[in-house]
């Protein structure tokens, strides 16, 4: 694959490809899985997050700790200015799948657990309301794994390495670029939609309470979401962002390595060490440990 987001954009300019097709293509010429292999299983994918969207939508679903479930439904039902919209589509359908996670169900890790909402958030969102096929899907799928395998390469994908701006913040940047792709945008276009997106996740701490991954990630991802819808919209308006995207992904890797280990999934910072953050962790954590 390629570990430069540049370098991918200009090989698809290039070939006059987008940049799902691109990576697609990329994928097969390596020899260990073919074109259909390759888009069979991205189908997988995606049929699972459908899945875990559906069943995340239901409402009936709580983590064992008890702190997460039913708001997906809630948000989806509600009443709010944007009720309706793509908008309120995408950020509930990343609640759900991870309602569905925090209940220990079936999800894709896009490009973590702890992220998996946004990409098929997005996704789904987008393509409900533009009526995209399943074919489409699985281009802005594979553009999303280009991306996300540029990330990993230059930067990290870990919270407890580079903070939730590894998690979420490349989960966004992923779903941006697909969105783009989803929507018939360039590829050039597709990069600044990263770049917009990643921008605003900068510096963003990973503190779950009590070391569960449930508060505040579970909501993280439909900010993540929204932040990156925000980016798709501004890149399909032509705004471009000024610095050039590998510079964005090798910030969010610098700014990872220096971020204090509170911060880091440790559970020692950030909203787990507020007073509630820390009284909700005692109280569910006693409720967890197994009986005697």
């Amino acid at each position: 694959m390629y570990d430069s987001l540049l370098e991918a954009v200009e090989a698809a300019e290039a070939a006059g490809v987008s940049l799902g097709e691109l990576a697609l293509e990329t994928e097969a010429a390596g020899g260990l899985r073919t074109r259909e292999q390759v888009e069979h299983g991205l189908q997988r994918a995606l049929d699972v997050m459908r899945g875990a969207v559906e069943r995340g939508l239901k409402g009936d679903l709580y983590s064992v700790s008890g702190l997460v479930g039913g708001d997906a439904a809630k948000l989806r039902n509600g009443t709010g200015p944007l009720a309706g919209t793509v908008f309120t589509d995408a950020l509930s359908a990343a609640l759900a799948v991870q309602e569905v996670n925090a209940a220990m169900g079936v999800i894709v890790a896009a490009p973590t657990a702890g992220g998996a909402g946004v990409l098929p958030g997005v996704l789904l969102g987008l393509a409900g309301r533009h009526n995209l096929d399943d074919d489409a899907m699985v281009r802005a799928l594979a553009t999303a794994g280009l991306v996300g395998a540029v990330v990993a390469v230059r930067a990290s994908l870990s919270g407890a390495e580079g903070g939730c701006q590894a998690e979420t913040g490349a989960a966004a940047g992923m779903a941006a670029a697909a969105g783009v792709e989803l929507l018939g945008g360039t590829p050039r276009q597709a990069m600044h939609a990263v770049s917009l997106t990643m921008q605003g996740t900068l510096g963003l701490v990973c503190d779950p309470l009590g070391g569960l991954v449930e508060v505040p990630c579970v909501y993280r991802n439909a900010t993540g979401a929204a932040m990156a819808l925000a980016g798709i919209e501004m890149a399909l308006a032509g705004v471009a962002f000024p610095i050039p995207v590998d510079e964005v992904v090798d910030t969010m890797g610098q700014i990872g390595r220096d971020m204090d280990v509170r911060y880091r999934e440790t559970a020692g910072g950030g909203l787990a060490a507020t007073p509630t953050g820390r009284r909700l962790a005692r109280e569910r954590l006693v409720q967890l440990k197994p009986r005697k």
